[in-house]
């Protein structure tokens, strides 16, 4: 078979993903075995790939892949959210591109719309996914907004509903004035802006002269203050007690109140209440009675209640009333500062806390079994830093706002009374079908609430649903996949999707969704900033694929990705990742260019017994990476095996020994080795290890790498390795020197050492280095090469034509001698601690200790090599 010099990785991945799906291998059906299930995040049907997306669903493949060759019935759900407010914002943009309104149209004319679009873009994304190599059962692919996933969700509101968890009532939300909807506050994206901090003085009543000075960043909103508050303990104001002020402008009377929450040493210490337009402000205004003035329209324009500025926007309002205001004379100054400002992350538009008839689901009950789970090790969260984040939340957890005002997604199931013919009839009719008339009146004339629900609330059933869960209780799906393994997904979402998750597998199914969370961390750039198209610093993964390869981009992303910390992503890893998927590459092109020749391994077999032994120790040490979820570990372990343990060691001693021509034992244990590689490397390179898998031997189209046994660790001589140690490095301290001072590997270096110097070298070694030891001590007539290598001193004399530089080599001697005599000070320092002596685990203890021999000795070293020079 005639072998490419290069690797080709388009060609691999075209090949290879068409052949797996072909042969099923993704596919799964309930049998047997242990089960492995994974649901995907699911991605925005609005969404493309971004760098995000290839961390998350390049670790979850990383899982499964390693699950599928474990032997387990892996089962990856993909699927795609709907996304009400962004899919929804799609759509109408596309529309006004076409001189079409939403408001010209009815409900079911824009939701034609919407499906159309959703039919049309809503798949990229996955099409992405699979460029990446994840095996997904595509088989199993869901949309929440399938007909029985809706189905599943207008059942679990009547269900809460019905159970006294749902309910209607006016309350604070965070407003999109863009949007017209309600939103989360997962979806609310808090900017640092430039803006001005207002000082208004407002007059007491009754008073002559006297003022109260507050500080806003939002004057507009004075037309709708309905008190003024100060601390109970604030000297300065105690003498405000039953007294009011006026507001500026509307000249409204209000009460000057009392409260511990106002902060005496922030602003002025006195603060401005608007209870329909701040959450604080709100509960101020239960707390102490207080009316509410809504000033805002819900498209940010002023409302008939703010008495000025009727219909105008409200950023423009805020310049006016500025200005109105200083000519009042009631504007005592304006700063400059940097606040935070909350903007809708589907539209950007500012949100506005606003007072909105909402329905909401009661969070208090339902939510103790997920933090209990949590708690008590049922459910794990990796990596544990999170868990105190996740019971502050739980414990802290207020209503769920769940409705949004949008015609896509799941239309709340909740019917009115248009003729209210009874006082009863102002009641909702909850029903999971359409009822013909009033229970009450007995009328026909019905209306279905306009609102749909939040996007969340299909999503936290998505590890029951997607499995028929709500439609098929107790189905074989069901009752075999669920509950899932690992999910991998977000810190930022832990509460709005995983507690969710987690509430909604103990409210319906009696136990937890799932076993782990593996929380990611932020993908940043090299300055730390959070990579974002905004931003223009996130890199398209689909070029990166193109250039890199797959594979090179899943190392890439993985060699910085420990689990809950940020990510500082850089291109040049995925560089790495080519470059080391080029490696192996070359190595299976080395091997396979051998000729083995029937003869006795001989003095070579001492180092396929090593790889052998090094082999199942590294298996050993991925395998409790693999159990600690240290992904990114494991990838470096499996890494250093193959680049230097195996490509830069073991295969250079083979070739510097055998040639072309190793003994046949020796050949076929190298290809052993080689397929134990791939094996270990397939979860993370999938492609190029298929590749290679299949150029190794014949084999048959379902003799695949993503099904073969992933290599399981035996017994390995620790004495073993760490004699080869030395080995290791006395070749890289002789390529060390030989790059230091332009020495060609093919020159020769002779030693001076005595023979005890060279002791546990093997030929091996001492062949591919290009060097050797006399059987005698040799006296050197001028200055020499050396290092220092387990306490040992390596010298050497330097060969024809390479001249040292006394006066050079002393300077750099010198400056290496301060350094280790600076470390060994604070080596000295640390031990001299008895306060840490004491407290100190043995073996810490004892490596300062090997720590100040070691310096020790190469301190002795340098001061020798220091002496030949004078």
């Amino acid at each position: 078979m005639e072998i490419s010099k290069l690797y080709e990785p388009t060609k691999a991945e075209e090949k290879w993903y068409k052949h797996w799906m072909d042969e099923g291998f993704f596919h799964s059906e309930p049998d047997g075995r242990e089960p492995y299930t994974v649901v995907i995040p699911p991605p925005n049907v609005t969404g493309v790939l971004h760098m995000g997306h290839v961390l998350n669903n390049t670790i979850q493949d990383v899982l499964v892949r390693r699950a599928r060759m474990k032997g387990k019935n892996t089962c990856w759900v993909p699927g795609t959210d709907h996304a009400s407010i962004a899919t929804e914002a799609k759509v109408v943009a596309l529309l006004r591109e076409q001189g079409i309104s939403k408001h010209d149209l009815t409900r079911d004319q824009f939701l034609k719309h919407a499906w159309a679009w959703k039919e049309k873009y809503g798949g990229i994304i996955l099409d992405q996914i699979k460029h990446l190599g994840c095996s997904c059962d595509w088989d199993r692919l869901r949309f929440t907004m399938d007909d029985d996933m809706s189905d599943a969700v207008i059942h679990v509101f009547v269900d809460l509903y019905k159970k006294g968890n749902i309910y209607r009532g006016v309350r604070m939300v965070n407003w999109d004035p863009k949007g017209l909807t309600a939103v989360s506050d997962e979806e609310v994206i808090h900017k640092e802006v430039d803006s001005k901090l207002f000082y208004v003085k407002y007059k007491v009543e009754g008073s002559a002269d006297e003022w109260v000075t507050i500080a806003t960043t939002r004057p507009e909103t004075i037309l709708g203050d309905t008190a003024v508050c100060v601390h109970p303990d604030d000297k300065r104001y105690a003498h405000l007690k039953g007294t009011k002020v006026i507001i500026p402008m509307v000249n409204r009377a209000v009460p000057v109140i009392f409260d511990e929450y106002v902060t005496m040493e922030f602003g002025t210490g006195a603060l401005k209440v608007t209870p329909a337009h701040d959450i604080n402000d709100y509960n101020l205004g239960i707390k102490h009675n207080l009316q509410v003035i809504d000033i805002l329209n819900p498209n940010g324009t002023l409302s008939n209640e703010a008495g000025f500025y009727i219909g105008e926007d409200r950023f423009k309002v805020r310049e006016k009333i500025a200005v109105d205001l200083e000519k009042l004379g009631q504007v005592v100054k304006i700063e400059n500062i940097k606040n935070k400002v909350g903007y809708s992350e589907r539209t950007n538009a500012v949100i506005e806390p606003k007072l909105s008839l909402q329905w909401f689901l009661k969070m208090d009950k339902v939510s103790k079994p997920a933090l209990d789970s949590v708690m008590n090790g049922t459910i794990k969260l990796i990596p544990e830093k999170f868990i105190n984040t996740y019971r502050h939340w739980m414990e802290n957890v207020h209503d769920w706002c769940i409705s949004r005002q949008l015609w896509w997604g799941q239309r709340i199931p909740a019917y009115y009374c248009v003729d209210s013919k009874t006082a009863a009839c102002k009641e909702a009719i909850v029903s999971e079908t359409t009822p013909t008339e009033c229970p009450h009146c007995h009328g026909k004339n019905l209306r279905q609430d306009e609102d749909v629900l939040d996007t969340w609330f299909s999503s936290w059933l998505w590890p029951i649903s997607v499995f028929g869960g709500f439609k098929e209780p107790g189905n074989k799906d069901i009752n075999y996949y669920y509950p899932t393994n690992d999910l991998v997904t977000a810190p930022e979402i832990l509460f709005f999707w995983v507690a969710r998750m987690i509430i909604a597998g103990y409210e319906y199914m009696g136990k937890e969704p799932f076993k782990n969370v593996y929380l990611t961390g932020i993908v940043r750039d090299k300055q730390g900033r959070k990579m974002s198209k905004s931003l223009g610093n996130s890199p398209d993964p689909l070029d990166l694929i193109k250039q890199y390869g797959a594979d090179g981009v899943r190392v890439g992303i993985l060699l910085c990705s420990p689990a809950g910390n940020d990510l500082p992503f850089d291109e040049s890893l995925c560089e790495q990742g080519r470059n080391f998927a080029n490696k192996l590459w070359n190595a299976f092109r080395l091997i396979q260019s051998w000729e083995p020749v029937d003869a006795e391994p001989g003095d070579v077999s001492i180092y396929t017994n090593w790889f052998e032994h090094k082999l199942n120790e590294q298996v050993e040490l991925i395998e409790k990476d693999f159990a600690s979820y240290r992904l990114s570990e494991a990838l470096m372990s499996a890494y250093k095996l193959t680049y230097d343990d195996f490509c830069g060691f073991y295969l250079e001693l083979i070739k510097s020994l055998c040639g072309k021509n190793p003994p046949r034992k020796v050949y076929d244990a190298t290809i052993g080795y080689l397929e134990s590689l791939l094996k270990i490397l397939h979860p993370f390179m999938p492609f190029i290890t298929e590749e290679i898998w299949h150029q190794t031997k014949d084999r048959t189209e379902k003799d695949c790498i993503i099904v073969a046994p992933f290599p399981t660790a035996k017994k390995f001589d620790s004495k073993l390795l760490a004699d080869f140690e030395l080995q290791k490095e006395y070749l890289k301290q002789m390529r060390s020197l030989r790059q230091q001072y332009n020495i060609s590997p093919k020159i020769h270096i002779e030693g001076i050492s005595p023979v005890t110097a060279a002791t546990g070298l093997t030929k091996g070694v001492m062949q591919l280095s290009g060097s050797s030891f006399p059987d005698k001590i040799s006296a050197a007539s001028g200055p020499t090469l050396s290092f220092l290598l387990k306490d040992k001193e390596y010298i050497f004399l330097p060969p024809e034509g390479v001249n040292i530089n006394k006066a050079e080599k002393k300077e750099d001697l010198i400056k290496e001698l301060e350094y280790h005599q600076g470390f060994l000070k604070s080596v000295a320092a640390k031990l001299g601690n008895q306060k840490f002596v004491a407290n100190a685990k043995p073996e810490i203890v004892q490596n300062e200790m090997n720590k100040k021999a070691d310096a020790e000795a190469k301190i002795a070293a340098i001061e020798k090599q220091l002496a030949s020079l004078n």
